[in-house]
């Protein structure tokens, strides 16, 4: 799911090369927490954090199919 979530950052932002995901579990569910460029950040969240809710559902649906529960953080 982190290579999903990378790979879906990549393609919204200026700088790829800046964009790393780490994964991490925290009581019981999948977080993994996402960190951009300064100037790609609102890219990645978006008006009004459309953007970020759309990864998010993305994340989900993948998430639920394998009976897990995945969250995702935006890191600054």
């Amino acid at each position: 799911m982190k290579t999903l979530v990378e790979s879906i950052a990549k393609a919204l932002v200026d700088d790829p090369t800046q964009v790393n995901a780490t994964e991490e579990t925290e009581d019981g569910a999948l977080v993994i927490s996402l960190s951009v460029a300064k100037e790609d950040m609102g890219r990645i969240i978006g008006k009004e954090g459309r953007t970020a809710k759309a990864v998010r559902t993305i994340l989900n649906a993948v998430s639920t199919k394998d009976n897990k529960k995945a969250v995702l953080k935006i890191v600054e």
